[in-house]
């Protein structure tokens, strides 16, 4: 390679760099004349210590303290159907009244024989004591006399079993029968509840049982109307634990004046145990779950000034352990500290550092039972 040669490398070396230097130049003027991003608006809250009622929740089922689907006896041919669906009956309020013509003329021949029977013994005893017949033969009038009301008495329950009649006070069902109708043992006639008190049943945990007491406070919430809870107490704890899961069975008695529970719906039931604890909360909303820990994103002050010359708030991303929930709030076990100002929403778009505006206009819930906002 020849001295001209290397001259004229050289000289193409360097224009090279020279273009790449003036390039990485450009660049870097492009960068800095680029507007940058500002301050990003987020809702903040203050981490503050609450007092909870530590609770055993479970979802359980309602019963009727009594209910049972009505049905016949005997068999026999609906006469007359005496209630409407969904009327309200007492105890001993005729239902429906089966056709008992041909049993209650039997009953009054058992009626009559046994009449007849009385006045056989009576003859004979007055012949007794003339000597005219002996005491076998009134033994026997006795005897015959005991069989014939025997037979009467149970002719008599087989006409009272034609009448149906509700067994308890209660609310009744939607029935289907009607007068004409054929009816065998066991047909359902109609379902009579009583539903006020009404009993939730639920389960908890063996590990619980410890916290458990006939008398305690239950409240109990349901789906179906959105807003206070239902009072009542623990009246029964089962005696045996479920060998299949571990679990206690828990019966409790909720107040239903209104009628607004009814058997079959489940609901959630909450138990008060134990004394009240001190927590630091902080709503759901500001956390982050990640597979990696929970965090929050938390205010401090930063050295830059914003265009009214104050100085600007950046956030800080810090792990956080959490606790128990209560609606829209959950417990922080560590991680934080009282007072300390939080975002609450507007995270997606935060990294450590990011200069805020805090703006709680709007804010996440934060009720410890929170309710549906529309209905």
């Amino acid at each position: 390679m020849t001295k001209r040669m290397i001259i004229m490398l050289g000289c193409v070396i360097l224009l090279i760099a020279a273009l790449a230097f003036g390039f990485y130049l450009h660049i870097r003027q492009v960068i800095a004349n680029s507007p940058k991003p500002g301050p990003q608006t987020v809702s903040t809250i203050k981490a503050e210590t609450l007092e909870w009622q530590p609770q055993l929740s479970a979802v359980g089922t309602l019963s009727a303290v009594r209910g049972v689907d009505v049905s016949s006896e005997i068999v026999g041919l609906v006469r007359d159907v005496n209630f409407k669906s969904g009327q309200d009956v007492k105890a001993g309020d005729v239902l429906v009244q089966l056709n008992a013509d041909s049993d209650v003329a039997q009953l009054r021949s058992l009626e009559a024989a046994a009449e007849l029977a009385a006045v056989v013994l009576e003859r004979d005893k007055a012949q007794l004591e003339a000597e005219g017949v002996s005491q076998a033969q009134v033994d026997s009038d006795a005897a015959d006399l005991k069989s014939k009301r025997a037979l009467a008495a149970q002719q008599a329950a087989t006409v009272a079993k034609k009448t149906i009649r509700a067994p308890f006070d209660g609310k009744l069902g939607i029935t289907t029968v009607n007068p004409g109708q054929f009816l065998n043992p066991g047909d359902k006639i109609v379902t009579l509840q009583r539903i006020d008190p009404i009993y939730i049943d639920f389960y908890l945990p063996q590990k619980q049982i410890a916290g458990l007491a006939v008398g305690m406070v239950v409240n109990v919430a349901s789906d179906a109307y959105p807003g206070p809870a239902f009072a009542g107490k623990i009246t029964s704890i089962s005696p045996k634990i479920d060998v299949a899961t571990r679990n206690v069975q828990v019966q409790a008695t909720i107040s239903n004046a209104k009628r607004l529970l009814l058997p079959g719906m489940f609901a959630r039931a909450s138990v008060d145990s134990g004394e009240k604890k001190r927590y630091l909360t902080l709503p759901q909303t500001t956390i982050t779950y990640n597979p990696y820990g929970s965090t929050v994103f938390v205010l401090k002050p930063s050295e830059q000034k914003d265009a009214q010359g104050n100085a600007q708030q950046v956030v800080q991303q810090v792990f956080v352990t959490t606790g128990e929930t209560r609606g829209d709030q959950v417990a922080i076990l560590k991680g934080i500290e009282e007072g300390q100002q939080v975002v609450s929403s507007g995270q997606l778009k935060l990294k450590n550092g990011t200069p805020v505006v805090v703006n709680n206009a709007v804010l996440p819930g934060n009720s410890p039972n929170p309710t549906p906002q529309e209905r």
